[in-house]
């Protein structure tokens, strides 16, 4: 088993430093040297390997919040995921917490500490409705006209922008080199549940907000540590997938979002969709040069004893998904009194599936990614 390591390891420290040279750059040219280390080594690793994420994985879990160093994966596998995930709504109305009551200031802290760690940070943002001062899920008409450049909430968006660019600019090393985010704003874009969805404007007025959100966070705000993942929900063909895209020199990351339903043709749904899709996207990657991932994905309170290595794993080891992130760990919902999480913790039905999926050559955790120091 040592020597099986061993090899494996030197294999991995190869493809990165030997080939790191040739890795496609990320899209922002001023991106600053940890940036594009890291862009190149994703995508040099691609075609192997994928990442684990969790989201708010340092946060809380089921039954127990804000407990420095704790994680329900920590607790399972002695190991941190390697990809953290984040969403930053309400900083944009300047608020101390984001929507899941994560205070921002321990927010930078959790970053910090996964930095340090040597693992990836991504993003996400519910932006709140500045047309009607609602919540994402508010899909009144307009909202997006309404914040282009010539519209009535034009001024308020670049408000909003510049909190999170302030908010960015915090992140940094001790060097004061911003460390790099993977930012997924506008997720599942494709979908209609958010105010930025497909019913609610245009393809050609989506496709103008990311490349004025975007030119606006580079150019005016000068942060140049993110790399830009595009994200859908469902989709049909490759037609459906590029409907918004912005274009080549606008992303860096293909990605979308699917997870499993119960029922008694769950998971036969959630192959065959997961399937189709992965097939679409890893097309697209090839055609258009570009890391893929699944970006959002998982079951909730994972009823099934082997669906790490039973259903999760399969659709994995088939295509270069360079990530996947499980979401939060919220525990018990007191709204709906129903238990919401998506990683497993000591005693759950899935823990021992889990630690056979973390031991699999293609899963990459926290250890992992610290040994072949992917900002490097």
């Amino acid at each position: 088993m040592q020597i099986k390591y061993a090899f494996f390891w030197l294999n991995i420290l190869s493809i990165i430093h030997l080939n790191g040279a040739y890795g496609q750059e990320c899209i922002d040219k001023e991106a600053n040297i940890l940036t594009k280390r890291l862009y190149e080594n994703i995508y040099n690793l691609k075609d192997s390997l994928t990442i684990f994420g969790h989201q708010d994985a340092l946060a809380y879990g089921v039954g127990w919040k804000g407990i420095k160093g704790k994680s329900d994966i920590y607790d399972v596998v002695k190991d941190y995921p390697g990809l953290y995930g984040w969403d930053i709504a309400n900083i944009e109305l300047g608020r101390s917490k984001n929507i899941d009551g994560v205070p921002f200031k321990k927010m930078k802290e959790y970053i910090l500490d996964a930095f340090g760690r040597g693992s990836l940070i991504t993003i996400s943002w519910h932006a709140n409705n500045p047309l009607t001062g609602k919540n994402a899920w508010d899909t009144s008409q307009g909202t997006v006209s309404s914040i282009l450049p010539g519209g009535s909430n034009h001024k308020k968006y670049t408000r909003w922008l510049d909190r999170i660019a302030e908010f960015l600019k915090s992140l940094q090393t001790k060097a004061g080199i911003g460390i790099p985010i993977l930012f997924r704003p506008f997720h599942e874009l494709t979908g209609s549940w958010f105010w930025w969805g497909k019913n609610f404007c245009t393809n050609r007025e989506f496709i103008e907000l990311w490349k004025f959100t975007q030119n606006y966070l580079k150019d005016q705000k000068n942060i140049h540590q993110l790399i830009y993942v595009f994200n859908t929900a469902n989709f049909a063909n490759k037609e459906e997938y590029l409907s918004r895209y912005p274009g080549d020199d606008k992303v860096d990351i293909l990605s979308f979002d699917q997870y499993q339903y119960e029922g008694s043709t769950g998971k036969k749904i959630f192959l065959e969709t997961m399937n189709h899709q992965l097939k679409i996207l890893t097309s697209l990657g090839k055609t258009h040069n570009k890391i893929i991932s699944i970006a959002e994905t998982g079951f909730e309170a994972v009823p099934d004893p082997v669906w790490w290595t039973g259903t999760l794993y399969p659709l994995l080891k088939d295509f270069p998904v360079s990530s996947v992130l499980v979401w939060r760990n919220a525990g018990l919902m007191k709204n709906s009194n129903k238990m919401h999480y998506y990683a497993p913790f000591p005693g759950q039905i899935s823990e021992m599936d889990f630690k056979l999926f973390y031991q699999s050559d293609k899963m990459l955790f926290g250890n992992q990614l610290k040994n072949i120091t992917i900002y490097h």
